[in-house]
C-alpha cells in the first residue's frame, strides 16, 4: 500500500549513551531470531558476513550461535553502539568471530566482492539517501552471493503509525525510574516508522544503486525485505 505519510527523517546517527542504552534494552529477539532465520533459509552465507549499521550487534551474535564456523564484520557509525556492541559480544563469548568496526556504510574500506553475504537490518530508515548505502552493498559482495536487507515500511497513515506502537511498544512499566526509558524506546519506535520507506520507494532507490532484479516484499505488517544473489 502507498503511503500517505511524508517521509520524516531522523538522525542518521544515534550515538549518545542514553540513545545506545535504550535502543539496546528494546525488546527486538523475536525479531532479531526471525531476520536471522530467513536469512539463513537464503541458502549458503559463505565464510564471512558482513553486518552493516550493526547496533549494539544482536545480529552478529545470533549469527554465531546459529553457525559455529560463521565469522562477522559488523560495522556502524555510533561510538555508543559500538561500545556495547563490543560488551555484548565479550559477554556472549563471540570475542574472537565477531569484529566491530566504526565505518560509514556510504563509502566502506573493503575491496569489491570482499564478502560472501552482506546484510543490513533496520539501518536504511536512518539515512537520508541510502542509494550510496545500498551500491556499497552491491560492491563489497563477491559474485554469486546474498546482499540481504530488512527495515521498517513506513505506514500508510498517521493512525497506523499509533496502532504499531500501541501494539509493538508495551506497557508502561509502573515503576518511575523506568517510565523516562520506556518513552524514549517509544518515541524512538515512532520516529523511525514515519522515517522509513515503502516497498515503491526502497525499490526504486535499490535499481539506482545497482541491485537491479532484487526481491523487495513486505515481510511483515512493519518491515520490508529486499534479498538478491549477486550475479
Amino acid at each position: 500500500m502507498t503511503s500517505t505519510l511524508g517521509r520524516v527523517l531522523e538522525p542518521e546517527v544515534m550515538d549518545t549513551a542514553d540513545e545506545a542504552r535504550d535502543y539496546d534494552a528494546m525488546d527486538h529477539a523475536l525479531v532479531n531470531e526471525r531476520f536471522c532465520a530467513d536469512l539463513r533459509a537464503q541458502g549458503d552465507l559463505g565464510a564471512t558476513v558482513l553486518d552493516v549499521g550493526t547496533g549494539t550487534a544482536r545480529i552478529p551474535i545470533e549469527l554465531c550461535r546459529a553457525d559455529a564456523n560463521l565469522r562477522v564484520v559488523a560495522i556502524d557509525l555510533a561510538e555508543h553502539m559500538l561500545a556495547l556492541a563490543g560488551e555484548n559480544v565479550a559477554r556472549a563469548g563471540f570475542a574472537g568471530r565477531v569484529t566491530l568496526a566504526k565505518v560509514d556504510a556510504k563509502k566502506m574500506p573493503y575491496e569489491d566482492g570482499a564478502f560472501a553475504t552482506t546484510v543490513s537490518n533496520s539501518i536504511i530508515h536512518h539515512i537520508p539517501d541510502p542509494r550510496a548505502a545500498l551500491a556499497e552493498m552491491a560492491r563489497v559482495t563477491a559474485p554469486g552471493g546474498l546482499v540481504f536487507v530488512r527495515d521498517l515500511a513506513r505506514p500508510a497513515s498517521e493512525a497506523e503509525v499509533d496502532r504499531l506502537v500501541t501494539l509493538y511498544a508495551g506497557e508502561a512499566p509502573p515503576e518511575p525510574a523506568a517510565r523516562a526509558s520506556f518513552e524514549r524506546q517509544r518515541d524512538l519506535f515512532r520516529a523511525s516508522l514515519r522515517a522509513a520507506l515503502t516497498v515503491e520507494e526502497i525499490t526504486a532507490m535499490a535499481n539506482d544503486a545497482g541491485l537491479s532484479g532484487c526481491a523487495v516484499a513486505p515481510t511483515s505488517d512493519r518491515h520490508w525485505t529486499l534479498s538478491l544473489r549477486k550475479p
